[in-house]
C-alpha cells in the first residue's frame, strides 16, 4: 500500500465521542426517560448531549444514597480520609482532562481553568485531612453539676441533597460535595445545569477511587425539575441549595419543611478557591450526647 493511501486512512478515521451518563449507586446508567440536552461552550459551540435526569432518576439515587450510608457513616474517619484522599491522587492522574473540560464548560483561558482544577484537587486533600479532625472541633466532654461524665460527639445526618453551583463547575461542585461525604453523609448531586460535562466525568473517577458506590449520585438535567421532587422526599434528611436561585431557593426550602429537613440556604460566594472553613461540614452534622454516671467510691465522696 503507497504512504498516499495510508494517509487518506488516517484522515477517514472518525473520532470517538464521549458518551456522558449519571452516576448512581456506582453505575452509570442513562437517564430513565431516555431524554438528553445539548451542553454548548461559552461560545455556543455544541460539546456534548448531557443525560436529562427525570424525578425517577431522582428516586433512585436517594435509594442508593440510602443503602450507601449505613456502610459509609460506619467507616472509620481514618478510613474516609484515605478515600477522599485517592480521589486527589486519581483526579492528579487526569489533570489534563479537568482543565479542557473546565475550560471549555467556563469559557476560561488554559491557564485559569488549570488553577480552578488544581484548587479544586487540593480541596479533596484539604477534607480528607479533615474527616478524623472534625470530631474533636465540634465534640467534647460538657460540665454538669452531678456525678456523671456528659459527652458530645457528632454524627452525620443522613441523605443529602446538593444542588450544586451554577457558574462553578467543578471546584464549586466538589467545595460544596466533598465536606458532604467528608463527613459520613452520603450525597445525591444535581450538576451545574448549563455545564455539567465536569461534574458527569467526576463519577468516572469516584468509581475508581475506592468510594463505594452510592455515596455520591451525581445527575444532570433541569435544575428546578431534579431539585423538587428531592426537596420533598421524605428519606432526604437534608439539602444544600447552594446552586438554586433565589425564587427556586424559596420554594425548595417550604418542600424541605415537611419532614424538617436541614437546609443550607444559598450564600454568595466570590472565590471558591478561597479557604473554606468548616462550616459546609457541621451544617450536616448532628450532635449526639451521652450521660454515663462516674461512680462513687466512697463516703469521701471520691469518684472515678
Amino acid at each position: 500500500m503507497s504512504d498516499k493511501n495510508e494517509k487518506t486512512e488516517k484522515n477517514e478515521r472518525l473520532s470517538v465521542f464521549k458518551t456522558y451518563k449519571l452516576y448512581v449507586g456506582g453505575k452509570f446508567p442513562r437517564s430513565e426517560s431516555g431524554r438528553v440536552y445539548e451542553v454548548t461552550d461559552a461560545k455556543g459551540k455544541w460539546l456534548a448531549n448531557a443525560p436529562q435526569s427525570s424525578r425517577k432518576d431522582a428516586r433512585d439515587a436517594v435509594v442508593a444514597a440510602r443503602k450507601a450510608f449505613g456502610a459509609w457513616s460506619g467507616a472509620t474517619a481514618y478510613n474516609r480520609g484515605q478515600i477522599l484522599y485517592r480521589i486527589a491522587e486519581m483526579l492528579e492522574g487526569r489533570r489534563d482532562q479537568y482543565v479542557r473540560e473546565v475550560a471549555e464548560a467556563e469559557g476560561l483561558s488554559k491557564s485559569r481553568a488549570a488553577a480552578q482544577v488544581d484548587a479544586a484537587i487540593d480541596r479533596w486533600v484539604w477534607y480528607a485531612g479533615w474527616t478524623d479532625k472534625i470530631a474533636q472541633v465540634v465534640g467534647g466532654g460538657n460540665p454538669v453539676a452531678g456525678p456523671f461524665f456528659n459527652l458530645s460527639s457528632p454524627e452525620p445526618t443522613g441523605v443529602v441533597a446538593v444542588l450544586a453551583p451554577q457558574e462553578s463547575s467543578f471546584l464549586g461542585l466538589v467545595s460544596v460535595v466533598a465536606p458532604v461525604v467528608a463527613t459520613g453523609n452520603t450525597a445525591v448531586v444535581i450538576a451545574s445545569e448549563k455545564a455539567p460535562l465536569p461534574a458527569l466525568s467526576l463519577g468516572e473517577v469516584l468509581a475508581t477511587s475506592d468510594l463505594p458506590g452510592g455515596v455520591v449520585n451525581i445527575l444532570s438535567g433541569r435544575t428546578a425539575e431534579i431539585a423538587a421532587p428531592l426537596a420533598a422526599h421524605q428519606d432526604v434528611n437534608a439539602i444544600d441549595l447552594a446552586g438554586a436561585d433565589e425564587v427556586l431557593a424559596k420554594e425548595l426550602e417550604v418542600a424541605a419543611a415537611d419532614n424538617l429537613k436541614r437546609v443550607l440556604r444559598p450564600q454568595p460566594v466570590d472565590d471558591w478557591s478561597a479557604a473554606p472553613g468548616t462550616d459546609r461540614m457541621t451544617a450536616f452534622l448532628e450532635t449526639k450526647t451521652v450521660w454515663h454516671p462516674t461512680g462513687s467510691l466512697g463516703a469521701s465522696g471520691s469518684a472515678y
